[in-house]
């Protein structure tokens, strides 16, 4: 006999929705942000942020899917769309000939820091100039132990 699920009281739900609708519009907005003043994609972002962040600007491919939580074959596709537009490069890595390094460019350098300004202005817009120093503090909190929680738990 399977047992029944603990739900969600109507006080725990209303939190859960809040945050999930909250993600779904914060995203949606920045994402069209990007686009129209950057002609990024989020995930275009996502990558460049990561790897203008890593040492020498290269991050091995298997590293930075873990890091975005992608699949091999997104992540692939990604790194192929963006080789294309001249913001990345692979590597080969000598050490381990099946392995391989993703570099951002010059060009994806000067990507990330034209689009990073206005990116930056929309995320205060819509979020940390809503909250109060404490709350933000609170917020970062809360989402830190999720994250934690997340990282821990076995992926399916």
């Amino acid at each position: 006999m399977t047992q029944q699920p603990k739900w969600l009281t109507p006080e725990e739900q209303g939190a859960w929705r809040g945050v999930v609708r909250m993600y779904e519009k914060l995203a949606g907005r920045l994402s069209r942000h990007l686009q129209q003043d950057a002609n990024l994609s989020p995930a275009d972002f996502a990558v460049l942020v990561d790897l203008s962040e890593a040492p020498g600007g290269r991050m091995r491919h298997v590293d930075l899917s873990k890091c975005l939580e992608w699949e091999k074959s997104r992540m692939s596709h990604q790194i192929t769309r963006m080789a294309k537009r001249g913001l990345v490069t692979r590597q080969e890595c000598p050490e381990d000939g099946r392995g391989a390094f993703v570099v951002i460019t010059p060009q994806g350098m000067e990507t990330i820091k034209a689009a990073a300004p206005r990116h930056v202005e929309v995320v205060r817009e819509l979020f940390v100039d809503l909250l109060t120093p404490e709350e933000l503090r609170q917020f970062a909190l809360v989402a830190n132990r999720v994250i934690e929680q997340v990282e821990g738990a076995p992926s399916p």
